[in-house]
């Protein structure tokens, strides 16, 4: 397949650390999620814990950077050749990302303040707690919480096969845009 300029346009280095950073640590916090649910109560599942707020709190403020990155710096143009239906789904699953990597972070921090156990961040610094403990509050954000997980983890599957759709099978530049090696 013939390539186009704006089929050749790479994302910034920029974009580009942001975007792998962010899928490493939401890896991170994933896989910190899945241990530390099936431990017992005890010194490992309470850092466990803490250590997915860190991840967690660091991905919001990711994020926060990334979309001030984002509004700088446009992303490059889709394909020339993209149906209208790909180029709205592309905008939807960007959108629902963006709304989860701000959403799922603050819900957690709001849940962990109402479960009345303390927020330690990279294992030694308290954050402070302005709503105190809501066992209500607690359930309901942990409810919300946990099928936001589900809700954001589609998205990146989608996301994910989205671009190898446009590796493998479109055999277009899409996914090539996005990895380090490739410039702007």
């Amino acid at each position: 397949m013939q390539t186009t300029q704006d089929d050749a346009a790479g994302y910034t280095a920029g974009a580009k650390i942001f975007h792998w950073l962010t899928a490493l640590l939401m890896t991170g916090s994933f896989l910190l999620a899945v241990i530390m649910v099936e431990l017992p109560l005890g010194p490992l599942k309470i850092d466990l814990y803490n250590w997915h707020k860190t991840v967690g709190l660091t991905i919001l403020a990711l994020a926060v950077l990334r979309l001030a990155w984002r509004l700088r710096h446009p992303p490059p143009p889709m394909p020339a050749n993209m149906a209208t239906w790909e180029r709205l789904a592309a905008h939807a699953a960007h959108l629902g990302l963006y709304l989860f990597l701000f959403s799922q972070p603050l819900v957690g921090l709001v849940m962990s303040w109402a479960s009345g156990f303390p927020t330690i961040l990279f294992g030694s610094f308290i954050l402070p707690n302005p709503i105190g403990t809501d066992q209500a509050l607690f359930d309901t954000l942990s409810a919300v919480h946990f099928w936001s997980a589900w809700v954001l983890l589609t998205l990146i599957a989608l996301h994910a096969g989205a671009a190898l759709r446009h590796h493998f099978i479109k055999k277009d530049t899409v996914l090539r845009r996005m990895l380090p090696q490739a410039r702007r």
